[in-house]
């Protein structure tokens, strides 16, 4: 009898458990499917590509709290299922969904001034030699509308027509300008200017602010003594690079010697690797790549994705957005390992081009002052800098702290 009563008494409680959870889920159900719902949406679910939108930017009046007001993948043009929960005035949870539709009505950016000038008998294709992108679509289309003949010297009028796959368009009038070579050098014989760094210092220097400069193999064996000496604050070099698109790595000729003696001296160090980088994986196989060339070595300051292929942009068939994913998936290598990271890029490409990260930016203008209105954390101010421990040019750059 015992024996019955241990076996039934563990039955007789699981089967209480059960009823008791049937019981409460049942509750539950009445309790939502009796509850007061009161959600209003706004009427254009339609969202821009890329738009930082949450759960609540769609919604008008709601009576209650929503629990998780999260951030929308925006990443993908089409129709998306959002769902969400919310708490409504009687403290009753219920479960609510809509669709959106994420589009894209940004036209494709035609790189192209009023005239664009070739040589008679030039064997090339124009809609491949200027720059057409888009910031969704990594092929938008490219057309030359009119007649011309690469052949026969003269001038063109001619438009350049860009669609993406959207149908978003962008039209360029221009004039096509074929014209005979010209024969024999310039006959510029001016003095050519120089930025001297002590006036960077005079100018730009202050309680926030430090002067430093950018490195590579083009400046030679360099007296590091003499820098610091100079007041030079801090330091970027290259690492190296690719040799194009499919290319093999290289390191700078210079890197191991300058990092030796910047860490000799005790001037920080930056970093800048040049990427011919084509895709999300060769960028981070390129980020790996800098991460070995520089584990040995003292790292204070950012590692910065360098990408300026902008003359022969259209092989890469790159949209803004995936170039702009390109470069995260680069310094998030870093991110990871605990460095700091940041994109290089000059200010016209900056506008125009890159789309916005959580990275900060290092800021290419050549200006006494710059108009580029975007954040930034280093400016590179010029490229014909002098400064003692550096016979030729040098570009001088400002750190903000």
């Amino acid at each position: 009898m015992k024996k019955k009563l241990l076996i039934i008494i563990p039955i007789l409680i699981l089967l209480g458990c059960i009823i008791t959870l049937i019981s409460i889920k049942i509750s539950k159900e009445k309790q939502v499917k009796n509850a007061i719902i009161i959600v209003d949406y706004i009427d254009d679910l339609n969202v821009e590509f890329l738009s930082e939108v949450k759960v609540s930017d769609f919604i008008t009046n709601i009576n209650g709290k929503i629990l998780d007001d999260y951030e929308i993948d925006t990443t993908k043009l089409g129709e998306q299922k959002i769902t969400f929960e919310y708490l409504n005035d009687d403290k009753i949870k219920i479960k609510q969904d809509f669709v959106i539709n994420v589009i894209d009505t940004v036209p494709p950016v035609v790189w192209l001034g009023s005239s664009y000038t070739v040589n008679v008998g030039s064997n090339i294709n124009l809609t491949d030699k200027i720059m057409c992108g888009d910031n969704y679509d990594n092929n938008p289309t490219c057309e030359i509308i009119g007649e011309y003949n690469l052949n026969e010297a003269k001038t063109y009028p001619l438009v350049f027509k860009a669609t993406d796959s959207s149908g978003n368009i962008t039209e360029k009038s221009f004039n096509l300008y074929v014209k005979k070579p010209t024969s024999g050098g310039s006959n510029n014989t001016g003095t050519k200017s120089h930025t001297l760094f002590s006036d960077v210092i005079t100018n730009y220097k202050n309680e926030n602010t430090e002067i430093g400069l950018d490195l590579s193999e083009w400046q030679g064996d360099l007296d590091f003594n003499k820098l610091k000496n100079a007041g030079v604050e801090f330091v970027i070099l290259r690492v190296g690079s690719t040799h194009g698109i499919k290319g093999d790595y290289f390191i700078d000729k210079q890197f191991v010697n300058n990092i030796k003696k910047a860490n000799e001296v005790g001037i920080p160090v930056g970093i800048y690797f040049y990427s011919y980088a084509d895709s999300k994986e060769k960028a981070i196989k390129d980020a790996n790549w800098v991460m070995e060339q520089i584990k040995d070595y003292q790292v204070d300051l950012p590692i910065a994705f360098d990408w300026e292929n902008w003359s022969f942009y259209n092989e890469f068939n790159l949209s803004f957005f995936g170039l702009t994913d390109m470069a995260t998936s680069f310094l998030n290598v870093f991110k990871e390992k605990g460095y700091e990271g940041m994109i290089y890029s000059s200010k016209t490409y900056l506008e125009q081009i890159w789309l916005k990260t959580d990275y900060p930016v290092w800021l290419a203008h050549y200006a006494k002052k710059t108009t580029y209105a975007g954040d930034y954390s280093y400016w590179q101010l010029c490229s014909d800098g002098k400064v003692d421990g550096i016979y030729g040019d040098v570009d001088i750059n400002i750190r903000y702290k």
